[in-house]
């Protein structure tokens, strides 16, 4: 169960994810169904299947204005819930503080179905008072009673406790990413943005780190691909003014989840400026490819990255971000090696049998505990 399916990925990773998996537990001979809300889809209405797996979406409504994301909920989603979750053997919500998962959740604990959470880093402390009751009513009770909460890292683990302090069953599962027969090609000189335009994906560092660049590299294209969430304006300006002192900057708005990779292709590296993303798929996705990376160092594949040598970490400074990228551009054998050791580490690390192994493996424990 996921938040949110759009034409263009807006919700990004988790649904990523969610569609990755669910995939691969079908190869491993699991009956799965992608449940969740839908926006956006017009007169076509939404798919029947992503990427090969069935689903069953139900339209997305804005129950609380201005609160984003968390502000959606689905009434339609919830009414089959209440009907259909004892169909299944086990229920895994990929959840959120919203009003689509959150809600869904906490019925199919109320009506006993076994449920699996794993919740992305977006369930941690917080000041918000729309959250306080929410919790109270909703939250830790969900958290409680799941069969298992799946974590990516330690400190999505030690967010979770600062909502939940103790009693929680958790267990880490990495994401992982298809591998393409192929890596990308090379040779190209674009340098790529791929993300939401979102405050805490700092895409104005992008744009600025390909103003100052501009002289140093002036045969490389900066581009940039996702929806607006919030910093468009901002980002059309700075690409204005970049652009009139000589930069090749451009950002192209959002594409949809099956051309994303076409996109990553046509790029000699990626680059996410965000600042504490958990874990990535764009990443891992542009490791699969064999582009080399650049993140910051509170992104939770830093270590694993900075480990294999599969491109550069660097601190939230505009400074370092311009100077590691500078270096990438100005030695392409050394940024291919970088590339090279991504796409191992992906394939040795982060395998999607190996996650559907491991899914399976829960499930079975959560179905049938002890």
């Amino acid at each position: 169960m996921v938040t949110l399916v759009t034409p263009h990925g807006e919700y990004g990773g988790p649904v990523r994810v969610a569609v990755n998996q669910a995939r691969s537990l079908r190869s491993a001979g699991w009956d799965v169904v992608l449940v969740g809300a839908h926006r956006g889809w017009g007169s076509t209405g939404p798919p029947t299947k992503v990427d090969g797996v069935p689903t069953m979406l139900w339209p997305a409504r804005t129950l609380v204005p201005g609160a984003g994301f968390a502000g959606v909920g689905s009434p339609g989603l919830w009414r089959w819930v209440r009907r259909h979750a004892r169909d299944f053997d086990v229920v895994h919500v990929h959840l959120a503080r919203d009003l689509v998962t959150l809600p869904a959740a906490w019925l199919v604990r109320r009506l006993g179905v076994p449920y699996v959470l794993q919740t992305h880093g977006m369930v941690d402390a917080t000041s918000n008072p729309l959250a306080v009751p929410l919790d109270a009513a909703m939250t830790r009770p969900v958290l409680r009673s799941a069969g298992r909460v799946l974590h990516l890292t330690l400190e999505e683990l030690h967010g979770l406790q600062q909502v939940v302090p103790s009693g929680l069953r958790t267990a880490v599962l990495h994401n992982g990413v298809p591998l393409p027969s192929d890596p990308a090609g090379g040779g190209s000189r674009t340098v790529l943005y791929l993300a939401r335009l979102a405050p805490r994906k700092r895409p104005g560092a992008f744009v600025e780190a390909a103003r100052v660049l501009a002289s140093r590299h002036p045969d490389v294209e900066f581009v940039m691909v996702g929806p607006d969430e919030g910093e468009g304006a901002a980002v059309k300006e700075a690409i204005r003014q970049a652009v009139a002192g000589g930069a090749r900057v451009s950002w192209t708005g959002a594409v949809a989840p099956e051309n994303t990779e076409a996109a990553m292709r046509q790029a000699c590296s990626y680059v996410l400026p965000a600042v504490d993303e958990p874990y990535p798929m764009s990443v891992l996705e542009a490791m699969a490819l064999s582009l080399p990376v650049l993140v910051t160092d509170s992104c939770g594949l830093a270590p694993a990255i900075a480990r294999a040598g599969a491109g550069i970490v660097v601190d939230a400074s505009q400074e370092s971000l311009v100077e590691a990228l500078d270096r990438l551009l100005s030695d392409p054998v050394a940024a291919a090696a970088m590339g090279i050791r991504g796409r191992a580490l992906v394939q040795q690390e982060m395998d999607m049998a190996e996650v559907a192994d491991r899914l399976s493996n829960t499930y079975i424990e959560v179905i049938s505990p002890g």
